[in-house]
């Protein structure tokens, strides 16, 4: 909905808030998002800042006027109202565009970019342990049980990805040999090619939430949503209802053509590839000789859809929001991408702790050389010297229901336009998730 200031009166009314009274007012509907345009709105040099809240469907809101305040304390109003609006903590302020990277990167303390050994083999210990205790609990359980289980066991094994993802990044070890090695190993359980992943991973962190470049996560182009009934079908339910497992998707897609290498990186990945053929070709007879087709699905299978639900939800959490938007090359801004459009979100302490604080996201973006086990002092130290200009949650589920109903074609204007703006009759997918996902925040 497009809803204008009226004189001297702005009006506010938050998405969840019950509609009473008869002083109402029509606005006009436009795709997922309420604008409210702050035309005088100067805030660190933007000449004007849009405020979006993302709607609940076509109606009549109740209109709430209040004084017009200062510009800053406008900004600071409409922040708040749409954090609670989209189930954020806080929305930061928009970034300087003098500040820079460097900036950022020189306020840290030099002690965040220390390897510590013992710290990094406890972190792989925690990994190797829950894990195996994953797979007790699996072989004990009782069949209505094997859902907490399985649960436990994915979270588990998605901390052997953190260990390979700070391998990826030179931030485990000050052996760089002994680094891939325990990256392709701590890879292996998950099928996924080290090599590979790094090369694309890179990518991410060069050109975060950069349109055409972002090689992890990005809305989808209308183009590619126009292409066919049966595409548009697929894309609505593969960043609606599957989307905590997209990254199943992203994984086949980008991992294993060797076509999208360069040819310096060929002869690397070639060999993870092989290491990931190796473990499939004897470790999953394996399991099957021992414990059957449905052992493979009770063992396996299971934890590592476990596993892809937390490498999907992180990723599009860290990533995606309805007012962080996806910038053109000569529009993008390093600084303002990894620091200011990057969320952190909290996760209850087990998850943290069995997925070593990858949730912690902010610094490993200001820096990958940031070693998991440093992340917390580093978003300490960030807080301190930027903290007005962080994106920050605690995982709820109105979260989650943004992101899932709001956040899918890209819109220059608006970031996102949703599915059931643009093709409500093929958009029951989110229709249905609208209806039946909690919005608790």
């Amino acid at each position: 909905m497009a809803c204008r200031l009226a004189d001297s009166m702005i009006l506010f009314m938050g998405p969840h808030q019950r509609l009473t009274g008869s002083q109402k007012i029509g606005c006009f509907s436009s795709p997922g998002l309420c604008q409210l345009k702050w035309e005088s709105l100067l805030v660190k040099g933007v000449k004007h800042k849009r405020c979006s809240i993302p709607s609940r469907g076509t109606r009549f809101i109740q209109a709430v006027a209040v004084p017009v305040a200062p510009p800053s304390e406008d900004s600071a109003d409409c922040r708040k109202q749409i954090a609670e609006s989209y189930g954020f903590r806080q929305i930061g302020e928009p970034l300087p565009e003098n500040v820079t990277m460097k900036d950022v990167i020189d306020s840290l303390p030099k002690k965040v970019f220390e390897i510590d050994d013992v710290k990094a083999w406890k972190s792989v210990l925690i990994s190797v342990s829950s894990y195996a205790l994953g797979l007790l609990m699996i072989s004990k359980a009782p069949w209505y049980l094997l859902p907490l289980a399985w649960a436990w066991t994915g979270t588990a094994v998605t901390g052997f990805f953190v260990i390979g993802h700070d391998c990826a990044h030179k931030s485990f070890s000050k052996n760089k040999l002994l680094e891939d090695i325990v990256g392709t190993l701590a890879f292996l359980p998950l099928i996924y090619p080290y090599e590979p992943w790094r090369f694309k991973h890179d990518k991410h962190h060069a050109k975060t939430n950069m349109l055409h470049g972002d090689t992890a996560w990005h809305p989808v182009w209308k183009e590619e949503f126009d292409t066919s009934p049966f595409l548009r079908k697929a894309i609505i339910y593969g960043y609606g209802p599957f989307r905590p497992w997209m990254s199943i998707a992203h994984w086949l897609i980008w991992h294993f053509d060797l076509s999208k290498f360069r040819p310096n990186e060929v002869k690397r990945v070639k060999i993870s590839l092989a290491c990931v053929f190796a473990f499939m070709a004897i470790g999953w007879p394996l399991i099957i000789l021992k414990t059957g087709i449905a052992g493979w699905i009770k063992y396996w299978l299971m934890p590592w859809l476990g596993y892809h639900f937390w490498m999907s939800t992180f990723t599009m959490v860290h990533h995606t929001a309805p007012h962080i938007p996806f910038k053109s090359p000569n529009e993008w801004n390093a600084a303002q991408a990894q620091l200011n459009g990057t969320v952190h979100c909290d996760y209850p302490k087990w998850i943290e702790i069995l997925c070593h604080d990858i949730n912690v996201h902010i610094p490993h973006h200001i820096s990958p050389r940031i070693p998991s086990y440093n992340l917390r002092a580093a978003h300490k130290s960030i807080q301190q010297n930027w903290g007005k200009y962080l994106n920050e949650a605690s995982w709820n589920w109105r979260l989650m229901k943004t992101i899932m109903t709001v956040c899918h074609i890209y819109d220059k204007e608006q970031n996102y336009v949703a599915f059931d703006q643009l093709a409500p009759k093929d958009s029951q997918p989110i229709t249905f998730l609208k209806s039946v996902m909690p919005d608790h925040a």
